[in-house]
Formats: C-alpha cells, structure tokens, sequence
C-alpha cells in the first residue's frame, strides 16, 4: 500500500512514516500544502494523511482541490481540531475519515487499512463539456466551438461548479462557499458581478446561452432544448 503523510510536524511525520514502513508499506512524505496537492494531483496512492494545518496551503483547501479534480483517493484527516464543527467541515471538504491527535498508532493503521479496502469507482475527471463548451481543469483552460476564453480564476471555479451540476439550480449560497469560501453578508453583489463577466465571455459572443438565471434562486447551465 502506498500512503502519503502529509504532516509539517516533522517528529509526527516520521512516527508515521516508520510505523508504515514496519508494515511493509510505501510513504511518501510532504511538508506542505501544496507540495501535497501537487504529488497527489500527478501520482497515485491508496489513502493521504493529511493534517489540516500547514504552511502553504491549508488541509482543507487541498482536500477540496483535490476532489475539484476529480480525485479519489481516501483521504484521512489527522489533526488537532477536534470539535464537532471542525469534522464536519473536513468531511464536508472532502474527507474520508478523521482522527484526532494525540492518537494511537494501532487506530492509525487500522483506519488507512479500511479506507484502503474501499473501492475507487469513480473516475478522474479531468475534463468537462457541455454542447461546444469544453473545460480543462488540469490546465484550467476553457474553449466554445474551438475559440479559447481567457477566464479569472473565480470565472473558472464558478464555471466548473456549474458544469458539474450541469441541468441542476446552483444557488448563491453554494456558490459563496464553494467558489469564495466564505460566509458572505447576503446582500453581496459579488456573485452576481462575476456572473455577469462570465456571461460576457461564455454566452456574449456566441449565438447560444448556456448559463441561464432562476430567478430568486439560482444559476443553471444547459445545452439548448431540442
């Protein structure tokens, strides 16, 4: 089994990865949020161990990077924050399991063990389309009818939450939290801002609107009806 601690304590980092090793398994280890989203974005593994506080990129921003890519590898949170509030949030963000430090290496080990016996069936996605509407998320690029579209990361992470729930209402709300984040005050204009210069460029130019308005509800992208 191949696991993948990513943890900036360098002494719990090593405890882990010996007693993996003991095991007869292969660790890698990351000290940083990002060097832990980028390994796993290129390479595979069978469970991440990922600690919710580290420098460069926070536990629970590279779990849901992660599964906005498409990727499933079980991830299991090892951390400090223990309240209820904060599991929910890391199993909300993508997360697998939770562990809560101090811990016992034997529930360690018997929790990527189980993690690791489930199946993986669902695929990496690492494109979406819609009519003539492509998007890259490796490359974070996005094409209509052949023509590139110059997109700000916001337009991009709207556009892709979109096209995932392609046909279904997206609220504001969900937009708020999964695009921004944040608990924004509900009288912010910032996602009908942002919609509207999305629609510039993805619906403007072309004979076809995709994004369409729910009124006092939400957004929704379609192909057209035939």
């Amino acid at each position: 089994m191949k696991v993948v601690v990513a943890e900036d304590d360098r002494t719990s980092s090593e405890f882990i990865r010996k007693g993996l090793n003991q095991q007869g398994h292969s660790v890698e280890a990351v000290f940083d949020g990002r060097d832990a989203l980028t390994f796993c974005l290129y390479n595979s593994c069978d469970v991440l161990v990922l600690d919710r506080m580290m420098p460069g990129m926070d536990g629970l921003s590279v779990a849901k990077a992660l599964r906005a890519s498409g990727r499933t590898m079980p991830i299991l949170f090892l951390t400090s924050m223990g309240d209820v509030d904060d599991r929910v949030e890391g199993l909300m963000a993508g997360g697998d399991d939770y562990l809560v430090k101090p811990f016992h290496f034997s529930e360690l080990m018997a929790r990527i063990t189980v993690l690791a016996r489930r199946p993986q069936t669902a695929e990496i996605t690492t494109r979406l389309s819609l009519y003539d509407l492509e998007l890259d998320l490796m490359d974070h690029t996005a094409t209509r009818a052949g023509t590139r579209i110059e997109l700000q990361a916001k337009e991009f992470a709207i556009l892709a939450l979109l096209m995932r729930n392609a046909g279904r209402i997206v609220t504001k709300t969900m937009l708020l939290e999964q695009v921004w984040d944040f608990n924004f005050d509900p009288q912010t204009t910032v996602v009908e801002t942002h919609m509207s210069r999305l629609r510039a460029k993805i619906d403007k130019p072309f004979e076809v609107p995709l994004i369409h308005t729910t009124r006092n509800t939400g957004y929704s992208i379609h192909a057209p009806r035939q």
